[in-house]
């Protein structure tokens, strides 16, 4: 096995099943945002986590601005790491970015997987009135990364509370910002372009493998308008509705989470 997609993106195996399962970040985060989620699949599977080129614990001298202005630098690391693997049906779990990652990488190659399971994605985050609601106009995004230029520390706050969306856990937004303080500014810029403005859309009816939203309640980032278009437009999908506010109930509600994963897994008969 070659050790050089491993060792770039930092991968972690844990679990004594065998069943694999992948968990990929979203945009900012690394791989210890799943920990409170992941732990609990460790007695049922084998859990692999990793970090995105330029976050947590990988490889920065892998980075390099051209590979990764486009999110298929991304997903062409994600496949690297399941072929040196030897992957096959493995389980993807996503947030938000993570999720369109592993969704083009099925695309790809969808022997790679058995069941997608995305938590908050989008394919466009661009309002295309009356068509599309994705949640932005273009001047809103703009302001964002502007102040993500002028002030990072200021930024860091700012995309924190926009993530909490008025939930009163203090000490899940301060572990929020710490995650993004942590990161390089200009690295982060560049992910948050790939993000931000990249449409998805037209690879949705080409999804062929089985996929399962879960939906927050009060996301900013992506309102019930998504899901319900990604819904109608990937051949094989289900979602199911979280209680918990903001972007990332996988921080905030791990066990809520959890529990919303293994009953759509348990009724795939994999629990």
């Amino acid at each position: 096995m070659s050790t050089d997609a491993l060792t770039r993106n930092n991968v972690t195996v844990k679990g004594k099943g065998k069943q694999r399962v992948i968990f990929a970040p979203g945009f900012g985060f690394d791989q210890k945002v799943w920990e409170a989620v992941s732990e609990s699949f460790e007695d049922d599977f084998q859990v692999i986590l990793f970090d995105y080129v330029g976050f947590g614990n990988s490889d920065l001298l892998a980075y390099t601005p051209k590979r990764y202005s486009s999110i298929y630098g991304y997903v062409e690391d994600l496949l690297a790491i399941c072929n040196d693997m030897d992957l096959s049906d493995a389980i993807f779990v996503g947030h938000s970015v993570g999720g369109m990652i592993g969704m083009l990488a099925s695309i790809q190659q969808p022997e790679l997987f058995s069941n997608l399971v995305m938590i908050g994605p989008s394919p466009s985050f661009l309002n295309e009135a009356p068509e599309y609601n994705g949640g932005f106009d273009k001047e809103e995004l703009d302001s964002l990364l502007n102040l993500l230029v002028k002030n990072y520390f200021e930024w860091t706050t700012t995309i924190s509370e926009t993530i909490m969306n008025g939930s009163e856990q203090t000490e899940m937004k301060m572990e929020i910002e710490d995650h993004f303080r942590k990161n390089h500014p200009n690295i982060t810029y560049r992910f948050a372009e790939v993000c931000f403005f990249t449409d998805y859309r037209e690879h949705l009816p080409n999804v062929s493998v089985p996929t399962y939203i879960i939906q927050s309640a009060n996301d900013v980032f992506v309102p019930k308008e998504v899901t319900n278009y990604m819904k109608d437009k990937i051949p094989d999908c289900a979602v199911s509705y979280s209680t918990a506010i903001g972007h990332c109930p996988h921080i905030s509600h791990p066990k809520e989470i959890s529990h919303l994963i293994k009953s759509h897994l348990n009724t795939d008969g994999y629990m």
